[in-house]
C-alpha cells in the first residue's frame, strides 16, 4: 500500500475528494508536493463539484484520483464513487481508496485508543492504530475513545468519548509517508461485508378455490 508521498511522486498532478463528513473536502497535489484545497458545506453531491470548480481543476490533466471510501456519510463517499467512475470511464486512470478511521488512527499515533464512528443500530465502526476496521457494538466500547467532529451519529455517543477534528489537510500533513492507500478498480463506499439478498420465487396469484 503507497503512501501519499508516493502516491504524489508516481501520479501528479492527483485529485484527492474526501465527503465522508458533513464537509466535502477536494485538494489537488502537484508534482512539487504543494496542494491547493476547497472545502464545502451542504449536500456532498453539489458540494464535491462545486469545490473541483473553485479549484479550477483541469481533470483532463489530472493522472490519479484519491478517495475516502469511508466510514462516514454513505450518500456523500457514493457521491464521490459515483463521480470518479464517470471520470475513469472518459479517460482510465488509477484511483486509490483509504479509510477515514484508519487516517486518524495513523495521525494521532496512540495505539490504545480507539477511534469509532456510528455504524448504527446500537454499533460503532471501530479502528486502532495498526488492527483491521472492524464493528463492535455499544457495550463493548471501552475509553480512550475518539470520534470524528463533523461526523453524523443516530445512536448516542458514548459518555466518555472525546471528539477530534476531522481536517483532512491537517490529517494527511502528518502522515505523508504512511501506508493508508490502496488502489481500486471501481471506487465505492465501505462495506464491511457484502450484502446478502434472500431468494424469492414469483407465484402468480389465483383466486381462492371455493370451498378450500
Amino acid at each position: 500500500m503507497p503512501s501519499l508521498s508516493e502516491l504524489i511522486r508516481d501520479h501528479a498532478p492527483v485529485l484527492l475528494l474526501d465527503a465522508a463528513s458533513l464537509r466535502s473536502q477536494v485538494g489537488l497535489f502537484a508534482a512539487d508536493g504543494t496542494a491547493r484545497w476547497e472545502t464545502q458545506t451542504g449536500e456532498a453531491g453539489v458540494a464535491i463539484f462545486r469545490c473541483v470548480d473553485r479549484l479550477g481543476v483541469d481533470l483532463a490533466t489530472v493522472r490519479a484520483f484519491v478517495f475516502c471510501e469511508g466510514p462516514g456519510s454513505t450518500l456523500g463517499i457514493r457521491n464521490v464513487a459515483m463521480a470518479l467512475r464517470t471520470w475513469q470511464t472518459l479517460s482510465p486512470r488509477p484511483a486509490f481508496a483509504y479509510g477515514s478511521l484508519d487516517l486518524i488512527a495513523h495521525a494521532i499515533g496512540a495505539p490504545a485508543t480507539a477511534i469509532i464512528a456510528d455504524a448504527r443500530r446500537d454499533t460503532w465502526h471501530y479502528q486502532r492504530l495498526g488492527q483491521p476496521l472492524r464493528r463492535v457494538a455499544t457495550a463493548e466500547l471501552a475509553a480512550p475513545l475518539l470520534t470524528p467532529a463533523d461526523f453524523r451519529n443516530w445512536t448516542p455517543l458514548p459518555a466518555d468519548v472525546a471528539t477530534t477534528p476531522y481536517d483532512v489537510v491537517a490529517l494527511l500533513a502528518r502522515t505523508p509517508e504512511a501506508a493508508l492507500f490502496r488502489a481500486v478498480e471501481a471506487p465505492e463506499a465501505f462495506l464491511h461485508e457484502e450484502p446478502s439478498y434472500a431468494t424469492w420465487s414469483p407465484h402468480i396469484h389465483r383466486a381462492p378455490t371455493p370451498g378450500a
